[in-house]
């Protein structure tokens, strides 16, 4: 201090103070005048002990004035010192830096003049304070004064000029500060941090690209700043580098693949665009680096897939397509269990076009690695079960075609129909709005037969008896009106004749006797007649109650279509079906006269031929009512057998009727008895709560045999096609 006193006269120290600029100014040009004499000298320990007196007692002073004297006579002694101010930086540039941060906004103003004027004559030397000059720099350019702001702006520019004509430059040491400041959110500061990447990317011995990971987080998140300058200028950065990528032989996708997953999920449209436009750059790009993560980029994809930005949507599908068209191997790192959970979570997306675009996923995954897609099946085939009742008959229609490729194996065939009659079991909604198009689509890609053996196979024993009826007359209707079972239908025909169509007919028995209309519309179509007859004579009082009788209506009118254009044919030639007659007559009794059904059929049963039959048909019918003969559609004749006492004419074909029918009657007392049991159960809790109801009026009491009689309104009745439970 002595020395530094002994050289510094006291009326410059006095002036170094002074409140008044041009004072102050002066005093410094005197400070560095005695400096460079001193340098000239190679009196260092001097020229250290001036400096610690303007750190201690200036820069370091209470005093405003005093603190702005030190830093305009460090910046003089600096420039007094010239090429040899080097060594004298760690005592120089502290205390500068340390002024940033004062409460004065003039003494900060004077604080970037100083370090700007430091700066002009170190240039380089001064880049070991690179890291605390940006940091100073940074919290500078959001300052309150104006001054301070545009002094910072001046020694901004003049950093970037020495760092990029620096070759001690060090990014290493760099990109962890930039890094924690991208997540500043001050409009000010992000536009310094933006111009700082600018220009280090443009310096060509700077590898910027190979940072990107670090910062690039903090550029996606300035698309959505609220000032359109800084959005386009960050823009602007990232189409730079994205170009960049597209240049550079090697690029660490991965790291950048995970934030760009993020982005995509932004709430900013403009954000989510740009995050979707690099995905779709590093799927054409990327190559086996991003397998490991196919799964992340497609959780972004799918939902953007449905996007209400269009441009979005557009480039989401294209980047989904080429995404699916790489075939990667699970050798490769491919995660199969990965890809499967993210297109089971996108099912249940609010949006049409992500559960499509999902299932085309589990589709594409089935095809190509089968045996690992099956290892996952329990943990998806509930998920995939759930779309059965989308509302979109598009996403049904997919959903079916991935169930329908699991099942192409016995065992998760029988699990699919299985779930199927479980689902449909639980929601009669289901059922009744998606049944006929989940089994005809199913029919077509499985092999209707395979599908209707299956549903028989479980209905047989199927315990709850009110469903195993609904869910036999749905699959029945579809039977006679789908046009994608008129194979079926064409082999059922042949029941009499042709073994296959026997052994289907057999099948089908068992689980149709929950419905006698069913079994009634099976025989009618596989042409045994006599049987049918033998079924409606069976029929009791029970059986025909309101339920019956609206099935018996949508026989009647199915009778009426292409369908059974064959059975109106044979109605021809009544001598050689007279059983199919007898059968029709039958139904006819069961009718309610007043009914529009049985209108229809009589109207029908009197445009037969009213000729009678020869006397040789007459006598040989007379002497064994049993047998006659039936036309089928490819012109050959069968011999269809009662059930009469010999055993060889107990069966025809394979097919023993008299045992059918028991079937049948065993089946209805079941459903009687079920019956019974439920109408008691209502009685009884009808019987508890009629105590609480004593004061309001009773209800009529409808009369139950002329709600039997009745014929169904034609709100109830619904064409052909339809499924009405």
């Amino acid at each position: 201090m002595a020395d530094a006193l002994s050289v510094i006269p006291n009326a410059v120290l006095r002036n170094l103070s002074d409140k008044l600029y041009e004072k102050r100014k002066n005093a410094a040009l005197e400070v560095e005048g005695i400096v460079k004499q001193l340098a000239a000298a190679g009196d260092h320990d001097k020229i250290t002990a001036v400096i610690n007196l303007l750190t201690t007692e200036f820069t370091y002073s209470p005093q405003a004035n005093h603190r702005k004297g030190g830093l305009i006579g460090l910046a003089a002694a600096t420039v007094g010192l010239t090429s040899e101010a080097a060594q004298h930086l760690e005592q120089i540039v502290p205390p500068v830096l340390n002024s940033f941060s004062d409460q004065d906004s003039r003494v900060r103003y004077y604080a970037c003049e100083a370090l700007y004027n430091i700066a002009k004559v170190v240039r380089g030397d001064f880049i070991i304070f690179f890291n605390q000059i940006f940091d100073a720099l940074c919290k500078l350019s959001a300052d309150s004064d104006a001054n301070v702001q545009s002094a910072a702006h001046l020694l901004d520019r003049l950093v970037k000029d020495i760092v990029t004509e620096s070759d001690q430059f060090s990014i290493e040491e760099f990109i962890p500060l930039l890094r924690e400041r991208m997540n500043v959110l001050n409009p000010y500061v992000r536009q310094f941090l933006v111009g700082w990447i600018t220009v280090l990317d443009s310096v060509p011995d700077i590898d910027m690209l190979g940072f990107l990971p670090d910062f690039l987080d903090g550029l996606f998140n300035m698309l959505s700043d609220s000032s359109h300058e800084i959005r386009q200028q960050a823009d602007s950065a990232l189409s730079e580098f994205l170009q960049e990528i597209k240049n550079s032989p090697s690029v660490d996708y991965g790291r950048m693949a995970e934030i760009l997953v993020q982005r995509a999920a932004s709430p900013d449209e403009f954000t989510r665009l740009t995050a979707i436009t690099w995905i779709n750059e590093f799927v054409k790009l990327g190559g086996d680096q991003l397998v490991p993560y196919y799964a992340d980029i497609l959780g972004a994809i799918l939902p953007c897939i449905s996007d209400k930005e269009e441009k979005i949507r557009v480039v989401a599908r294209e980047t989904n397509e080429e995404l699916r068209a790489l075939k990667a191997d699970p050798a490769e790192g491919f995660n199969v269990g990965s890809i499967l959970s993210i297109a089971r979570r996108q099912l249940s997306s609010e949006w049409e076009a992500t559960r499509i675009e999902a299932l085309h996923w589990i589709s594409t995954l089935l095809n190509r690695h089968r045996d690992e897609v099956l290892a996952f099946l329990s943990d998806i085939f509930d998920t995939l079960l759930k779309p059965l009742s989308d509302p979109s008959d598009e996403v049904v229609l997919l959903v079916l075609e991935v169930h329908a490729c699991i099942a192409k194996d016995q065992h998760h065939f029988r699990q699919l129909v299985v779930f199927l009659v479980h689902n449909f079991r639980i929601d009669n909604s289901l059922l009744e709005k998606r049944g006929a198009l989940i089994i005809r689509r199913l029919c077509v890609l499985l092999d209707a037969e395979r599908v209707y053996r299956e549903f028989s196979t479980i209905l047989e024993g199927e315990s709850n008896l009110d469903f195993a009826s609904i869910m036999v007359q749905a699959l029945n209707l579809i039977l006679l009106t789908s046009s994608e079972l008129s194979e079926l239908r064409s082999l059922l025909k042949q029941s009499l004749v042709n073994p296959a169509g026997k052994d289907l007919f057999v099948s089908l028995y068992a689980s149709w006797c929950h419905s006698p209309m069913a079994i009634i519309s099976l025989c009618l179509l596989a042409q045994t007649y006599q049987h049918a007859s033998a079924v409606i004579q069976s029929l009791v009082e029970e059986d025909i109650n309101a339920k019956f009788l609206v099935q018996l209506d949508k026989l009647i009118r199915l009778l009426e279509t292409p369908i059974f254009a064959y059975l109106r044919l044979q109605l021809l030639e009544p001598g050689r079906y007279l059983w199919l007659l007898k059968a029709l007559y039958g139904l006819l009794m069961l009718l309610p006269q007043q009914s529009a059904a049985f209108k229809i059929l009589r109207t029908r049963l009197k445009t037969v031929p009213s000729y009678a039959f020869s006397g040789e048909q007459h006598k040989r019918t007379s002497s064994n009512p049993y047998q006659f003969i039936h036309h089928l559609s490819g012109g050959s004749h069968v011999t269809e057998d009662g059930d009469i006492n010999e055993d060889e004419k107990n069966s025809h074909n394979g097919i023993k009727f008299n045992l059918r029918l028991q079937q049948f009657e065993n089946m209805q007392n079941q459903h009687r008895m079920h019956a019974k049991a439920q109408a008691y159960l209502r009685s009884k809790s009808t019987s508890s709560t009629v105590s609480r109801e004593v004061q309001r009026p009773e209800e009529p009491t409808r009369n139950l045999s002329t709600d039997m009689n009745r014929p169904p309104s034609r709100s109830s009745r619904r064409g052909p096609g339809q499924l009405q439970l």
